[in-house]
């Protein structure tokens, strides 16, 4: 800590997890810290799901592409002596806002006090409403290329594909990234049997919300978009009903 230095007087930053979407899946502590910030900083489509708690805030919202200015600008505001929220869908530590933030406050060299509040990420939410499919060892990937080479995460899909992990999908897809979740459908199928279990959600928590189980062979990439989250099962992973569950190994227990 001795190469920052403190603010006098300084705010204090929130990095705020507000979970998938819905009011009512965002934790108590969020709720309590949303309501105490001065100032809120975020993605605009996120920021929008807290209007709730906007009154007598200021706001500060930008598009996709523009962490690095949402995070200065929170930085800015709370050396001015305000509480900011930085407003991060699911969890802030899961491909969220978190890093960037501790990041560029080492970068300034300016000591802030900051604290990181977790919320549901997509990966969990999906696994609840369709499950348990995530009962055994799991590894997200997400598929987006844009800050990390293609060359890297490849190489995670193809040693997650032999390890037979559960694995949950981030950024599966976008309207310009349309070639990674069919290498990854590949990749896969190579080393998985086809009649792989495979949960897709979409529009998580929200309007239009869509679930659909497949698997792993007759995964439509057509209906998979940036607001959809998939998690593909393994050997244990079952559908039982309704449900996808990947089995923990209790059978051996009820003999």
């Amino acid at each position: 800590m001795e190469k920052y230095h403190h603010c006098p007087g300084s705010g204090a930053i929130f990095v705020l997890g507000i979970g998938p979407g819905d009011k009512k899946y965002r934790t108590l502590y969020a709720e309590e810290i949303l309501s105490k910030c001065q100032a809120l900083v975020g993605y605009h489509k996120y920021l929008e799901l807290v209007r709730d708690h906007f009154e007598h805030k200021q706001i500060f919202s930008s598009g996709m592409g523009q962490e690095i200015l949402r995070v200065e600008k929170a930085l800015e505001l709370a050396e001015e002596g305000l509480i900011v929220g930085v407003v991060s869908s699911g969890d802030p530590g899961i491909y969220g806002m978190a890093g960037l933030v501790l990041e560029l406050m080492q970068k300034r060299e300016k000591f802030l006090p900051v604290e990181i509040i977790p919320g549901v990420s997509a990966g969990q939410y999906l696994a609840a409403k369709v499950g348990a499919p995530l009962m055994l060892d799991f590894a997200c990937v997400s598929l987006s290329d844009l800050l990390i080479a293609w060359e890297k995460i490849e190489g995670r899909l193809l040693a997650l594909a032999q390890s037979d992990l559960v694995t949950v999908l981030y950024n599966p897809r976008s309207k310009k990234r349309t070639w990674q979740l069919k290498r990854a459908k590949e990749i896969f199928l190579r080393f998985r049997p086809p009649h792989t279990w495979v949960a897709i959600g979409k529009n998580l928590s929200l309007d239009r919300e869509k679930f659909i189980l497949t698997t792993l062979k007759d995964l439509n990439l057509e209906v998979v978009d940036m607001r959809t989250t998939l998690i593909i099962g393994n050997d244990t992973t079952q559908k039982l009903g309704d449900f996808l569950v990947s089995l923990r190994g209790y059978a051996r227990k009820m003999t």
